[in-house]
């Protein structure tokens, strides 16, 4: 889909863009214009290989490269409004952060007391909170694998499959890594990101618990990674030009009504332990997206879960915007041949 006039931070973001039925290109964004950024690959030959991931790879050289580019207008420029919008980068991997927003993960616990024991609301919150508190004081991050094909733009369809029904959206403020991260402290993890850009984490709910082996706990490869399901983007905006990552505004819209609405500063594990956490755990590679949580006002939490023609809008402080209409996989094919359909 073509973009609309972008509202960033800061001087310039990058994003991946098409035209015409032209091989996707790497591009600057300055306002409402794209420069190609081909020339930097050295020729026409390295143009159609430069993607925004090379450009994150090498991002220590780079980034001065783009300051001098976005100052002096010099290059090939087009209008934004002209061109697809594609995902920012496509990641080598992408982790994700679960149970990461205080008033999420308390409504999750307030839902669960309400159905299963005879406490007051007021017991009930009280508890969940000093839970969330001991858990900022000495827990750990959940972290768990996404996969890069789920990634789709932020203008594009969001196809609801066939094998659920109730797909749910979560808002995340996802860090690009810039450089390799082994064994980085919280004091040090903030120089390794790159920037940051908006995923929509969509979730089919009925599909987290498998119930034919309950004890494993969830599956997130059934719930969460279908074609379509990590909206990405617009831009990736360099971490320079976020004054406050630990302080933007999370807004989600669904069908016109604001869903989640919420200040990153409701974290329990702020980015910096996100990043030094994962980097304890596997090595983090320049490129690498990590998504640091969904704050509280999902589907579940309103009962209210996508269906066709539904539009999600959703933004925070400075990325941009993301804009998707949701599409029944059944009405794109012959529902005789949806694969697997009822499972």
């Amino acid at each position: 889909m073509l973009a609309p006039t972008p509202a960033h931070a800061g001087p310039f973001a990058l994003g991946t863009f098409s035209t015409g039925g032209q091989p996707p290109f790497a591009g600057l964004v300055v306002g409402d214009q794209v420069r190609d950024l081909g020339d930097l690959a050295g020729g026409a030959a390295g143009a159609s290989t430069l993607t925004v991931r090379r450009l994150v790879e090498d991002w220590d050289a780079v980034l001065p490269k783009l300051h001098e580019l976005a100052a002096s207008k010099a290059g090939s420029w087009r209008p934004l409004c002209d061109l697809s919008v594609l995902p920012p980068l496509q990641p080598g991997q992408v982790l994700q952060s679960g149970a990461n927003f205080r008033q999420h993960v308390i409504d999750i616990v307030m839902a669960e007391a309400a159905i299963e024991d005879l406490r007051s609301q007021e017991e009930a919150r009280a508890e969940a909170e000093a839970m969330m508190d001991a858990r900022a004081a000495w827990g750990r991050p959940y972290i768990f694998i996404g996969l890069a094909s789920a990634i789709c733009g932020a203008f594009d369809d969001i196809v609801l499959h066939t094998r659920g029904v109730q797909h749910d959206w979560e808002l995340e403020l996802a860090v690009v890594i810039g450089r390799p991260a082994r064994y980085v402290s919280p004091a040090d993890a903030i120089q390794y990101v790159a920037g940051y850009t908006i995923c929509n984490d969509i979730t089919t709910r009925d599909q987290v618990y498998r119930p034919d082996l309950k004890a494993i706990g969830t599956d997130w490869l059934a719930a969460k990674n279908a074609p379509t399901f990590l909206p990405t983007g617009p831009f990736l905006v360099p971490a320079g030009f976020v004054d406050d990552p630990m302080d933007l505004r999370m807004v989600l819209r669904h069908n016109g009504r604001a869903r989640q609405d919420e200040s990153t500063k409701d974290m329990i594990f702020d980015i910096a332990h996100l990043v030094s956490y994962t980097s304890q755990m596997i090595e983090l590679r320049p490129g690498d997206l990590l998504l640091t949580g969904s704050p509280a006002g999902n589907g579940a939490y309103w009962n209210t879960f996508l269906a066709h023609g539904d539009v999600i809008e959703a933004e925070i402080t400075g990325l941009g915007l993301q804009r998707n209409v949701c599409v029944d996989e059944v009405r794109l094919q012959d529902p005789l041949e949806a694969p697997y359909a009822g499972w």
